[in-house]
């Protein structure tokens, strides 16, 4: 063999071994022991900060009673079963941010890492769930008299993510009994993007900052003001997306609002009968809305009957593209496709 192939041969030896090497890592959690680990948050120690490749925690069936946080990028946390798989701590935000500087900590799952996807799993926030009375509490931080009533209608995030961007969520459920239960808030360049999801709680129970895409998603309003909200106030581009999705709730439940600015975008969605005839509105506010009312409808329909506010209007949003073309290459052009 001459020299030259045998270098061929090694650089081959070479790609090969990196290839490998760079293979998507699967580690499995378990309860019962039975897995690597028997907790979520140990499985996230475990890895490095960073990677290629997803790293895969599988979790088997079990109910993981632990607030998770994930600082480090390219993870999966894949469920063996949606239903049978829940994680789940009580935490009302109002709590927290008495001896807390910011809301890092104050969800079930608290997100600080890129390219993280959920699969598969519950993630519930059960404070108001378990609430018994309202409580006074000790508050450091707050301006006025140093106490604070806790209620059962406060804030609460099942998950809430900082500075994260590219996070999805793939045949999930979020749960919380009150606010801000899907809260992922990273308004200068956060990308988000749920499919066949399930989302229960509050007021603004889905609450996106940035660039959000929801397809095929069930938004279900247990009590508040409305359902979903957006601030969009950093990038005028920035929107949320709402494909294929329904809604439903309390009897008079209210669709959504906002208060910055935020750009909506509803098309083929269907609302629940006993929804309120109220379009999304915004709240009264000090703060200076630059874009106007952006909200735009397309094909979307109520049972029992249309309501006038959400006629198609997606003329009106400033844009010539045809509803069928909006998608997530159409929202995230080249920064990310999800889809992936």
């Amino acid at each position: 063999m001459t020299v030259f192939y045998k270098i061929v041969l090694f650089v081959f030896m070479l790609s090969a071994l990196a290839n490998l090497g760079a293979k998507t890592a699967k580690i499995v959690v378990s309860k019962d022991g039975t897995g690597d680990f028997k907790s979520i948050q140990e499985a996230i120690t475990s890895l490095s900060d960073s990677a290629a490749v997803p790293r895969i925690i599988y979790i088997k069936k079990g109910v993981y009673k632990e607030k998770v946080y994930i600082e480090k990028h390219n993870i999966t946390l894949e469920g063996e079963d949606k239903e049978g798989v829940v994680i789940t701590e009580a935490i009302a935000r109002e709590v927290w941010r008495c001896n807390h500087s910011d809301d890092w900590g104050v969800a079930t799952l608290n997100i600080d890492g890129n390219d993280i996807t959920l699969k598969n799993l519950t993630v519930v926030n059960s404070f108001g769930f378990e609430w018994e009375k309202d409580k006074t509490i000790s508050c450091a931080n707050d301006t006025g008299a140093q106490q604070k009533i806790i209620t059962r209608t406060g804030h609460q995030m099942a998950v809430r993510t900082m500075a994260a961007t590219r996070f999805k969520a793939i045949n999930c459920n979020f749960k919380s009994y009150a606010g801000d239960t899907m809260s992922p808030w990273n308004v200068k360049s956060g990308m988000y993007y749920f499919k066949d999801c399930t989302m229960e709680g509050g007021v603004d129970l889905y609450c996106p900052r940035g660039w959000a895409y929801a397809e095929n998603c069930k938004f279900i309003a247990s009590r508040g003001d409305a359902a979903i909200w957006h601030d969009g106030s950093q990038v005028q581009d920035s929107k949320t997306i709402l494909n294929y999705c329904s809604f439903e709730g309390y009897d008079g439940f209210q669709l959504g609002r906002y208060h910055r600015d935020a750009q909506f975008f509803l098309l083929n969605c269907n609302f629940a009968n006993n929804m309120a005839d109220k379009a999304i509105y915004r709240v009264e506010t000090k703060n200076v809305i630059q874009w106007g009312h952006r909200v735009y409808y397309y094909n979307c329909h109520k049972v029992g009957g249309d309501y006038s506010w959400f006629a198609d209007n997606i003329s009106t949003a400033g844009v010539s593209v045809n509803p069928s073309s909006i998608d997530v290459k159409w929202l995230f052009g080249d920064r990310w496709n999800p889809e992936k």
